[in-house]
């Protein structure tokens, strides 16, 4: 038995939010709003691929838990080729999670129905349209999966990525949570379109007195129109010196404050998505609020606060999804992200000479660090001489003996 019925809206089910008759929801501003729609708009384009493309590039690995708390890559395993060189006869693994990730951003959830082995490993990975996937409760509490309305799928069948919902069992869709914002951007864009197709924009305008006779033919207009921007618009006419006659004068235009106005609403609205997705302006073009001492911290942030989360719902459903029962104590899936949180290079090294010298970190530990080769006795750690054990006795001072005394003043002698 399975239940459908546990969704609070259909803007929130299964189905990704596509509304009856719809496909997808109507904002206060009128837009309807889509996952493909909102693509459409830079700043969310800019979020989504910008998230998407930070996680596909993130070295992946498959670990193998040692004893005295070591690890190594465990390349024998049949998921590793999975992981690292081919989830599929098509994708490469870059492409396989960048796509996920990029049904995560719009959906809020990610489908891949899994392939396995006779012994219950993965074969191979196929990406699901998050539109054809509808979740199902069933009777033991446990998530089941149709596909394109076929005969509901275990959990073992379907490799499932979600978003943070109002139900353990489906995330909800960023984009159509936030339907009103986008929409309002969509309408915006919309309006900036129509004036520019339908609007007169004018860059000066040539004024003759009243007391000018009027000229009557719109040829001779015309002509003087076309004299005067043949001779005195674009680049190479620049600087030139004009002569008006019959008491004509040239009035330029400049940008009006509805138009002014309509440059800062676009930007507000393009710092409205980045707030959707928790990505730092500066990363999606708007840099006002930048500057060189702050965008290092701000990248540093983006990695913890925006993408460590992301990376921790990758991994833990790979673990889930991916490993048998038994092998989830003795294996394990993490991202490499220690490349995105490095500083500059002078801040790095001086990290580096510190924990050199302290003893934390030996030269292959450091060459390691920036994907260098090992070298010959560089596994040593260094401690600092004035350095010891508390329990250590410093012995007491001693007067130097006769003979001593005498060696030194032989030598000085």
């Amino acid at each position: 038995m399975f239940f459908r019925g546990m969704f609070d809206s259909p803007a929130f089910s299964g189905h990704g939010g596509w509304l009856s008759g719809l496909g997808g929801v109507r904002s206060d501003a009128g837009q309807v709003v889509t996952p493909k729609t909102a693509l459409a708009l830079t700043a969310v384009q800019a979020c989504v691929s910008l998230l998407a493309e930070s996680i596909a590039q993130l070295p992946l690995e498959l670990y193998q838990r040692q004893a005295g708390g070591e690890r190594k890559p465990a390349r024998g395993h049949p998921l590793y080729k999975i992981l690292a060189e081919a989830p599929n006869g098509w994708q490469t693994p870059f492409e396989y999670r960048e796509q996920t990730q990029v049904q995560l951003g719009l959906n809020g959830n990610g489908y891949s129905y899994v392939e396995r082995n006779d012994d219950g490993s993965v074969a191979a990975l196929y990406p699901l349209t998050t539109q054809n996937v509808e979740v199902l409760r069933g009777a033991d509490l446990m998530p089941y999966y149709r596909i394109d309305g076929a005969d509901p799928l275990p959990q073992r069948s379907v490799h499932h990525v979600r978003w943070f919902g109002l139900n353990s069992y489906v995330g909800l869709s960023p984009v159509l949570l936030h339907a009103n914002a986008i929409g309002h951007a969509q309408a915006i864009q919309q309006y900036a379109g129509k004036s520019f197709a339908n609007g007169t924009a004018l860059s000066g305008v040539i004024e003759r007195p009243k007391e000018s006779p009027a000229i009557k033919e719109q040829s001779s207009v015309n002509r003087i129109v076309s004299d005067w921007e043949e001779k005195f618009t674009g680049a190479s006419n620049a600087k030139k010196v004009a002569l008006l006659q019959e008491g004509m004068t040239f009035r330029p235009l400049s940008m009006t404050n509805a138009d002014a106005e309509l440059i800062a609403v676009l930007k507000l609205m393009a710092l409205d998505i980045a707030r959707i997705y928790k990505v730092p302006p500066h990363m999606i073009g708007e840099l006002d609020k930048a500057t060189f001492s702050n965008i290092e911290h701000q990248g540093i942030q983006f990695v913890i606060y925006t993408l460590l989360p992301w990376i921790r719902r990758h991994e833990q459903a790979m673990m889930r999804d991916f490993l048998l029962p038994n092998e989830r104590s003795e294996y394990y899936i993490e991202f490499n992200v220690s490349g995105l949180l490095r500083g500059d290079q002078k801040s790095r090294f001086d990290a580096y000479a510190i924990a050199r010298q302290w003893g934390w970190l030996s030269a292959n530990d450091i060459r390691r660090l920036e994907n260098l080769p090992p070298i010959a006795g560089g596994d040593k750690y260094l401690v600092p001489l004035n350095m010891s054990d508390t329990k250590t006795q410093i012995p007491a001072a001693t007067e130097p003996t006769k003979a001593q005394v005498a060696e030194i003043q032989g030598i000085l002698t």
